[in-house]
Formats: C-alpha cells, structure tokens, sequence
C-alpha cells in the first residue's frame, strides 16, 4: 500500500494517510455490508467516571479531549476514513476539533488542538488556541482544520442517557462523533455522560466497547499512556 503525506493547514504537524487494499482487506466483507447493501451507524451512552479528574482539579474539557484523543490514536477502528480525494484508508493520527459556546450570542465555534502524547504538552496548546481563537465567531472559530480530525462537543446543561446525531449524509461519514453532557454525582462518584456515534463499517461493538473500556482506565488512572 502506498501512504500519502501531507502538511497540513495551520500549524499542524505532518501526518500520513495509508489507503486501504480493499481486495486484501480483512474487514472487506463487513465494510461492503454495512456500508453499501446495508448502511449502519449506531451510537451509545457510557456514564465514565470521572472523580479522579475532579479531585485532582484538572480542567474537566481538554483532560476529556486528551484522553479521548489518546484512545482514538491507539486504534484503526477510530482513524479509518474517506481523505479529500475519495481514498478509503486509515490516518496515522488524529487531532480533536471540538466546539467552543458563546453565551453572549448563544452560538458556537469549533476549534481544533493538535494531539499531543504528553499532557502537559496538549493542555497548553489547548490554552494557546483558546486564547487565540476561543472569542472568535463564526462556525470555523480556528481556521486551517485538517483532514485529520474528529468531531467533540460538549452540552453542560444537562445529563443525559440517550442521545444521538441524524446525519442526513451520515452514512458516508467514518469517523467517531463525541458528545459529552453535565456531570453529576451518584454513589460517591463523579460521572460524565459520553455519546459515541460510529459506523458499523468500521466500527463493531467490540472496538467501540473496548475503546470505551480502555477510557476509563486512562480516567481511573490505571492504564499508562
């Protein structure tokens, strides 16, 4: 297979797209099912604990979009997509674009960090883009978005236990959507409402539970990363 490489629009680093042989390909059979004969994305609910980042006062969004970062990266389930030119095939990196409200206007913006591996690293970056682009209006708040990232939302104003996006083009649209929701205590703990939206194409319950699984031993501070 040959990788494409590209640099990317405002600042981010250099990533690389390797196309899928789709003939060769394990998963081709289910990808044909589930996203030509019968299309299928599907979305789920998880209530991750999140009590050790509250008590060891992290800012509750760009921990969330760095552990969440953290897991798409490990996995190709989470970083296979269509690129700008039609390719089917699998991004070696993933950066999180997610939304920013003003209350002033009662309407958003999205921004996007690029992933880092270190923490302190990312949240920086994250302070240096809020800072320069968090007040700007206007749905693109940063401009130059890679190809390479993946949708994050957040709604504070309420918890929730179902949720779920109608794309009227969804079915086209590989890559995993993120929406999180208010925290709430229960039992002694924090939780945080996590929606999860992925293509049944690339995406079975088996990686999306294990996606979810490995989250929050990352939270719980159990899983090394």
């Amino acid at each position: 297979m040959e990788e494409a490489t590209g640099q990317r629009q405002g600042g981010a680093s250099q990533m690389t797209f390797t196309p899928i042989d789709r003939e060769h390909w394990a998963r081709k059979e289910y990808f044909d099912h589930y996203f030509s004969q019968v299309p299928c994305t599907y979305s789920a609910v998880f209530q991750l604990d999140i009590t050790r980042i509250r008590q060891q006062k992290q800012k509750l969004y760009p921990a969330m979009l760095y552990h969440i970062a953290g897991e798409v990266n490990c996995r190709d389930a989470f970083r296979t997509a269509y690129n700008k030119a039609g390719q089917l095939g699998i991004y070696d990196r993933m950066h999180p674009c997610y939304t920013v409200f003003h209350p002033e206007r009662e309407t958003f913006s999205n921004l996007w960090t690029e992933y880092d591996p270190d923490y302190e690293t990312f949240c920086a970056a994250y302070q240096r883009d809020m800072a320069e682009y968090g007040n700007n209006p206007g749905l693109e708040g940063k401009p130059g978005t890679p190809e390479n990232t993946f949708p994050v939302s957040m709604i504070p104003w309420a918890s929730f236990q179902g949720f779920n996006l109608n794309l009227q083009n969804g079915y086209d649209f590989l890559l995993p959507i993120f929406t999180m929701g208010k925290f709430y205590e229960s039992d002694g703990k924090t939780l945080l409402p996590l929606a999860v939206q992925v293509h049944h194409a690339v995406c079975d319950g088996f990686h999306l539970c294990s996606f979810v699984n490995s989250l929050q031993a990352r939270l719980d501070g159990t899983a090394a990363f």
